[in-house]
């Protein structure tokens, strides 16, 4: 950090009035769940909204969108134009031309979060998977810094945490190619919006995304892939099976039960019959929990998976979405 400017090492920048030590995550990260974790971008999102004074279910809709993209399912994640429509929160990409630090210590200093890649390997909250163990690449969401202090007060997965010393100096000497970078400005005049309102704008973008959902169930030709792909699996080992499951069974698994989340935030909002497309995806995202087990028992085992379970699915896919494309479509 030799590069840094002196009013840049002077900088003490704060967003939102949080402490990591009380913070309080959103109950869609409570222990509870079926699927603890989503995907990184998502739960940063969902804590981010969360941590500025919003209601993150309101943002839900974008998950009955998900399909299967043929080596993969969607990496579901809200959309830039919902954040904006919902809450005012405009995101941008910010473009690195100096560095690092000093454009988080502006863009905080604007009052404006900013989402950087980083390596976990000196993210506290990594412990006992990545921190002081393995480099990898992830996002957070910068709330608050204070260079001179060496401090670092983040959202990251499903939570809102802190980095400080060692750690703090050593995750902005960044080798190599600069950080993919955003910031979140707020939406000029927007007038947060009231509970009915906030729920006017959500039904209106569940038609939205409802129109652009896949008109083929997916799951028949996930199973289609995956039976072209079994033998392979089978004989790999327990990290090709860690890949394959984030992109695939954790991907639609996490994605459903935000789905049966959304179902039951518009229930709380007296929106009626929508009890059986919410049970369909519960059934969808637990089944997709233990049809994960089963796949690493079979690959462990080197004996075959039995795919009756992604019928389940597939026929709860059909209830589900068939039931609110005749409802809001």
């Amino acid at each position: 950090m030799s590069s840094v400017s002196t009013e840049a090492r002077r900088c003490a920048a704060r967003v939102a009035p949080l402490d990591p030590a009380t913070y309080a995550r959103h109950a869609i990260h409570g222990t509870e769940r079926t699927w603890t974790q989503t995907n990184c971008y998502t739960d940063l999102v969902i804590e981010l909204v969360h941590g500025l004074g919003n209601d993150p279910c309101a943002m839900l809709p974008f998950t009955l969108a998900i399909d299967f993209e043929g080596d993969q399912w969607t990496f579901f994640k809200p959309s830039h134009h919902d954040l904006s429509m919902l809450y005012g929160l405009d995101v941008q990409e910010l473009a690195m031309w100096k560095d690092p630090i000093e454009h988080v210590c502006e863009q905080v200093g604007a009052g404006r979060p900013v989402l950087i890649e980083l390596d976990s390997f000196w993210l506290p909250d990594t412990s006992g998977t990545a921190y002081r163990t393995a480099h990898q690449k992830t996002t957070v969401g910068v709330n608050e810094i204070d260079v001179e202090r060496g401090y670092m007060a983040y959202f990251h997965n499903q939570g809102f945490f802190a980095v400080e010393g060692e750690d703090f100096r050593k995750l902005f000497e960044l080798p190599g190619l600069p950080p993919y970078v955003e910031f979140v400005k707020p939406v000029p005049n927007f007038i947060r919006r009231t509970q009915n309102e906030l729920l006017d704008c959500s039904l209106a973008l569940l038609k939205a995304h409802l129109a652009r959902a896949p008109r083929e169930n997916p799951f028949v030709r996930f199973k289609a892939r995956l039976v072209e792909d079994l033998e392979s699996l089978l004989a790999a080992d327990m990290d090709h099976f860690h890949k394959y499951s984030f992109a695939t069974l954790r991907q639609y698994g996490a994605c459903f039960e935000l789905a049966e989340t959304y179902l039951e935030w518009l229930a709380v909002k007296s929106i009626t019959g929508l009890e059986m497309p919410r049970s369909a995806f519960a059934t969808i995202s637990q089944t997709a929990k233990a049809f994960q087990f089963q796949l690493a028992r079979s690959m462990t085992r080197k004996k075959t998976l039995d795919l009756a379970p992604l019928d389940t699915m597939a026929a709860q896919w059909d209830v589900g979405m068939t039931l609110l494309q005749s409802r809001y479509a």
